[in-house]
């Protein structure tokens, strides 16, 4: 990743889908040579010269303020996800971006805190999973489990969701709406590239995934973020058929870590679908393990989801 380029595009982009009228500008003629607003009109709404703002859209946040940032915000009419994505490109550009040194081995070790695998396994009505920010499984209880049959296997975690998406053909017929449920993961990929952009292993996954399909390669270069705290899914089950279930994102800060737990409307088909997996569930009661030690969360995770074998790539 090349975080210039990405302050470029990101700025570029948001410019390009803002009209004048949109903007609250006169439109003074009608053979405009860009789509959206120029850099001079950028630069009068967030009260810059044309010269300093042209520098910050050539990727250079150098010494910006929060102010200057804060009114670049508001000028290309930024949502709360692409402001905190702004504001990480800042942070990115003035802390460097020379890669981290290569951590020394360490003993193998659970990524997922004990007592969060017994928040999990606690949650007998609920599927829920936990991942890190890469986008990684790493526990999962076991309704969850029998949610993803077929697709999710507690013994072969983690398992990243973006492969399964992008280089499974089984995530095409198992999430009911793909388009939208590609769209958040790329989202969710370039929010943390912004945050983390120091990450090795998230920066191979994206690389991975920009090289192996031009699904994600399309989507990755149109710069859109997201905040994810709540979606609403339609998956395809093996026992139930569709169901559609709203997953809430709840994170583990001092882990790093987001744990997402599904619910079903009330008095809804999709809640007594999801009740009839719970009682499948406590009848063949599979065994969610307790403690599933791993290495380092920097190690390539097992390809469950999606792989070689899986794609035939």
């Amino acid at each position: 990743m090349d975080p210039s380029q990405d302050v470029h595009d990101f700025l570029a982009t948001r410019r390009a889908r803002l009209s004048p009228a949109q903007a609250g500008l006169p439109a003074y003629d009608n053979k405009r040579r860009v789509a959206g607003l120029r850099r001079e009109e950028v630069a009068t709404l967030a009260g810059v010269s044309v010269d300093y703002y042209a520098r910050l859209e050539r990727g250079n946040l150098r010494g910006v303020s929060e102010s200057v940032l804060e009114s670049l915000a508001r000028a290309l009419q930024l949502d709360d996800a692409e402001r905190a994505h702004l504001f990480d490109l800042a942070h990115s550009a003035n802390t460097g971006t020379r890669a981290r040194p290569d951590k020394p081995a360490r003993p193998a070790r659970d990524p997922v805190r004990q007592n969060v695998r017994g928040i999990l396994a606690g949650m007998t009505g609920t599927p829920a999973y936990v991942r890190n920010t890469r986008m990684d499984i790493l526990a999962a209880n076991d309704l969850c489990a029998i949610l993803y049959n077929g697709v999710l296997q507690p013994q072969d975690l983690p398992v990243n969701v973006a492969r399964f998406v992008f280089l499974d053909d089984r995530s095409r017929t198992f999430f009911g709406e793909w388009e939208a449920m590609a769209d958040q993961v790329v989202s969710n990929l370039r929010t943390e590239a912004g945050r983390t952009p120091k990450d090795r292993a998230l920066s191979d996954l994206i690389g991975e995934l920009s090289t192996r399909s031009e699904e994600f390669s399309t989507r990755w270069a149109r710069h859109n973020v997201r905040l994810h705290h709540t979606a609403t899914k339609a998956l395809h089950n093996s026992l139930v058929g569709e169901i559609a279930l709203t997953g809430d994102a709840m994170h583990l800060h001092g882990d790093d870590l987001v744990l997402i737990a599904y619910s079903a409307a009330p008095d809804s088909p999709d809640q007594e679908k999801l009740a009839f997996l719970a009682s499948w569930a406590a009848r063949h009661h599979p065994r969610t393990p307790t403690h599933h030690p791993q290495s380092d969360l920097g190690d390539e995770p097992r390809q469950t989801l999606a792989g070689p074998d899986a794609t035939g790539k």
